[in-house]
């Protein structure tokens, strides 16, 4: 029972590692805050939610799993209702999200930035 408790555990911590080495790297890829936002938001809670799953597994005692519970409660309440806050924050200060067209802009601007030639401003 203790190994199986054990794999479990470390599928929940590597898991949730990786979702939150995925969403830094969305923090970096994604063209706009609406989207970066989103990869972070969505992914931490997740991360953080596997990750205390993970050391739940762990807990030696009831009252260290109560508390890891809590943690989880807190983390799942707080992370979505933060992004959002951000989100309507950045709406109500006139930021807008990227529209299909702009999208392809900053794509093809991006792609050619990168192999070295000077972006064309329309």
């Amino acid at each position: 029972m203790a190994s199986l408790l054990d794999i479990l555990s470390w599928i929940s911590l590597l898991v949730g590692g990786f979702l939150g080495i995925t969403g830094a790297v969305g923090l970096f890829r994604f063209p706009d805050f609406f989207t970066r936002l989103h990869a972070a938001s969505v992914t931490d809670t997740l991360c953080a939610g596997l990750i205390v799953l993970g050391l739940m597994f762990q807990a030696t005692s009831a009252m260290m799993v109560f508390k890891l519970l809590l943690i989880l409660l807190i983390l799942a309440y707080t992370s979505p209702t933060a992004a959002h806050a951000l989100a309507k924050s950045a709406l109500h200060g006139g930021l807008k999200p990227l529209t299909g067209a702009d999208a392809r802009q900053r794509s093809a601007a991006t792609k050619q930035q990168s192999e070295g030639e000077s972006p064309s401003t329309p």
